[in-house]
């Protein structure tokens, strides 16, 4: 097997071969009712893998979760993690993942201390010295209780409390959400130390940027299906283009343009086609500004999901 621009094969890291899929489902569906969470899900993730799972809000990335954590039942189809069941095994499972999830919630009255204690202890785990560690290199104090913490360092406890056992697999949902960007470089250092030291990593997310600087698969979810999985730089290539110029042009001259948006004196379009068809085109147009960037989250969810869900 060979090395991956974001460090060894899953299947080699810290010298082991593994065999066992870290997560799989088939057909997975879980229904609230008549209200759809997700439909039909297959996914697998490897052991070893840093893996993206991407959405929109509501597109079902936590029921996917949850449902894989045993937390809720399945309406249809099968799962497991770990090589476990994800209906008979969920305890097993629970005692081998480490789990942060969207929302955490903490006893009032609690020193932050008190609190990793008290999750280390469940797991029948003294995690003294990782524990603090993990505080140390997030700026989290021990000493403060959880009622007089920001959102952000609330935020913090929950993922020293995921990591500072060292579970095999982390699955992680919307870590970073409260984070200032000089603590969410020091998590994902972490979490890059722990991926090349075999540790499975899980993370769903709606920031773009996250998935493509970390991840080497990813998986995009809509309106509760999988609608593209693949290797994180080619689901960056085959995403569209937002040009944005100042100038005018008729739409007939790009036909492969989609999602036109046009003002008085302003054209804004999502590209997918060859760049010298594009920039012969605008040549012979009268452009004042011209930007070309990457499209939001929406828009390259959007690009696969089709148009307006039509293809789906």
């Amino acid at each position: 097997m060979k090395q991956t621009e974001k460090g060894l094969h899953p299947r080699e890291k810290s010298g082991r071969v593994m065999s066992e899929n870290a997560i799989w489902t088939e057909n997975l569906t879980r229904y609230y009712g008549r209200v759809r969470g997700i439909d039909g899900l297959n996914l697998k993730v490897e052991p070893g893998e840093f893996f993206g799972f991407i959405g929109p809000n509501g597109a079902g990335k936590s029921t996917t979760i949850r449902t894989l954590l045993g937390l809720i039942a399945p309406s249809a189809g099968r799962g497991q993690v770990l090589g476990m069941d994800i209906v008979r095994d969920r305890k097993a499972i629970l005692a081998r993942v480490g789990y942060l999830p969207s929302e955490t919630a903490f006893y009032h009255g609690m020193r932050v201390r008190e609190i990793l204690k008290l999750s280390a202890d469940i797991r029948g785990k003294n995690c003294d010295a990782e524990a603090g560690r993990l505080c140390e290199r997030l700026q989290l104090d021990r000493e403060r209780k959880v009622e007089d913490l920001s959102f952000g360092n609330r935020r913090k406890v929950g993922i020293v409390c995921a990591l500072q056992y060292e579970p095999e697999l982390l699955i992680l949902d919307e870590p970073t959400g409260g984070l200032d960007p000089l603590m969410q470089h020091a998590f994902f250092s972490i979490l890059r130390e722990r991926n090349q030291r075999g540790t499975t990593i899980f993370l769903s997310s709606h920031v773009l940027s996250e998935i493509r600087r970390y991840c080497g698969r990813a998986a995009f979810i809509r309106e509760g299906r999988i609608i593209a999985c693949d290797a994180v730089e080619n689901l960056a290539r085959a995403g569209a283009r937002r040009v944005t110029f100042s100038g005018s042009l008729k739409r007939e001259a790009l036909p492969e343009a989609r999602d036109w948006k046009e003002t008085e004196d302003t054209v804004s379009f999502l590209y997918n086609g060859e760049m010298n068809r594009l920039i012969r085109t605008l040549a012979g147009a009268d452009i004042r500004e011209l930007t070309v960037a990457e499209p939001d989250l929406e828009e390259i969810v959007l690009h696969f999901y089709g148009k307006s869900g039509e293809d789906r």
